[in-house]
This record gives C-alpha cells, structure tokens and sequence, in this order.
C-alpha cells in the first residue's frame, strides 16, 4: 500500500476553509453564542473576495476586502443577539438565507453574469513553495505548494489556543461563556466582548471565503460554500471548541472531501462522492453523541 502525497495536499486545501470557520464558531460558542451563521458569512467572504481581486487586480487586496465585508456582515448577529437579545439560532438562518439571496443578487448586479464568474484576468492567490520541506519525501508534497491562507489557518490554530488558555482575555472569555453575570461582576465588559467575538469571527469566515474563492479555486459561483459552513458547525462541536480539536475534526472532513474527489475521478458517480463529507459528518455527530451519553449516565438511563 502507498501514500499518495496529491491526495493528503488536496485535504489540506480543502480543510482550510472548514478550520477558518470552525475557529470563529469556537471563539463564538466560549463567549456564550452559538453562532451558525457561518455558512452564509464565509459566503459573503467568497464573493467579496473575487470583487476586491477582480477590481483592483491584487488579490490581497480582495482577501481584505473578503474579511472586512465578513466582519461587517457578522454585525448582523452582534446586534441582534447581543443588543436586541434576539435568539442567536434563529438570526443566524436568517443570515445563511440573506447571504444566498444577496450574492446572487450581487453576481448580477457586479458581474453582469448567472450562476457563476470566471474570467482569465481574475488573478488568484500564488502558491507558496517551501524550499528546504518540499525536499523531504512524502511529507514535502504534502506541505509545500499551497497559498498563504493554508499556512495562516496553522497559524490561526496556535494564536486561538494561546489566546484562550494562555492569556487572561482568554480566562475572562471562557468565563464570559459559562457564566456572564459572574463575569460581568468581575468588571468584564460582557456586551464588548461579544461584539469583539462575533465580529472577529466574521474576519475568520471572510479567509476562509477568500481561501476558497481564491486559493482552491479561482472563481465566484453562486451557494459555492456548499455546506462547509454546516460541516464547520459540526467540526466545533465535536473539537469541544478547543482550538486543537477544531483541526482535527476539520482534517477530517477535509480527508473526506478529498476522498470524494478521488473516487469521481475513479468513476464513481458525482451525487455519491459529493455525498462523502456528509456521511463523515453523520457519522461523526453520531459518534459523538454517544460519547455525550457514556459521559452522562443520568441522562442515558433516562433516554433508555
């Protein structure tokens, strides 16, 4: 049996988006918000990325722009649930809707095009080739090769870990998740720290939009994000929000994509291999599910 390197390299490309959101959902759900909405913000990231690469002919600069209209969409579920004290489930859908609708819209409004945008000129983001890793075998052309956002999302696993369990903004915000009275008499400004949450989460669903827009591929489609939103919501829940089990549950799904697209290539039907992810995440939700209940017996005796 061989390792085949292309098929590892894909999963970490196709990881990349999932983990930029899982994170965001997981900096959400320590400040007490279940935020859902990451689908629709990673999509509005998608769109905002091309824009800003199509139009100025720099795709850092639609990178910026991806995370800056990311955030601002994100405000959406800041003021409604923070402010207004809406419920953060029901806004959230909400938004994947709005998200939909408004790029559609904006594609041909933009673009002047229906169902997708492609041109030679969109310039995308370049691969990076690291000289002394690709020269390892096996784990080089795993490694080398991908945009800077796949490197960045490593990055982002170890600053979110530090930051939340190496740092006091960290300790006040898990505390701000379990209990935000307690928090708030301790002198935690707990409506600022939200809004700082949500808002920055939004920046992280804006890379993982400008990661797949950008970096995967090189084009803006309408609903492109494809569930990766809901797979990223999954990938927190079973991480525990922890910033290390985040990855792990987002490699997964990752392997699973790639898979998939491993086996249409093969001759597999395109319905079945699209499916593969969402399999991996029943799965998984299943999985974790009874661990919950082996961990709660109480609860388990009382299902049964």
């Amino acid at each position: 049996m061989t390792i085949d390197p292309a098929l590892f390299s894909a999963a970490l490309r196709a990881l990349t988006p999932i983990l930029f959101a899982a994170l965001a959902g997981a900096l959400c759900q320590r400040a007490g918000i279940f935020n859902i909405s990451l689908e629709g913000t990673m999509l509005v990231g998608c769109f905002a990325g091309v824009a800003g690469s199509w139009f100025t002919g720099n795709p850092w600069l639609g990178v910026a722009l991806a995370v800056a209209a990311s955030a601002a969409f994100s405000l959406v579920l800041a003021v409604g649930s923070v402010s207004l004290g809406g419920d953060a489930i029901v806004i959230s859908v909400a938004m994947n809707l709005l998200a939909v609708g408004l790029t559609a819209f904006l594609l041909r409004t933009v673009f002047g095009a229906q169902g997708s945008f492609s041109d030679p000129e969109l310039r995308g983001l370049d691969r990076v080739r690291l000289p002394l890793v690709e020269e390892i075998p096996l784990l080089g052309p795993v490694l080398s090769g991908h945009s800077p956002l796949v490197y960045v999302s490593w990055l982002a696993v170890a600053v979110t870990a530090v930051l939340l369990y190496r740092c006091r903004w960290g300790l006040r915000l898990r505390g701000l998740g379990e209990n935000p009275a307690a928090a708030a008499s301790l002198g935690v400004r707990v409506t600022r720290q939200r809004y700082l949450v949500v808002v920055a989460g939004g920046g992280l669903c804006g890379l993982g939009g400008a990661q797949l827009a950008l970096g995967n591929v090189t084009l803006f489609a309408e609903n492109m994000t494809a569930g990766r939103g809901w797979i990223a919501v999954v990938a927190v829940m079973l991480g525990a929000a922890a910033p290390v089990g985040v990855f792990l549950a987002a490699l997964l799904f990752g392997l699973a994509e790639a898979l998939g697209f491993r086996l249409q290539g093969l001759g597999l039907p395109q319905q079945a291999t699209d499916a593969a992810p969402y399999v991996v995440t029943l799965i998984a939700l299943f999985v974790s599910s009874r661990r919950l209940r082996r961990r709660d017996p109480v609860e388990g005796a009382v299902d049964r």
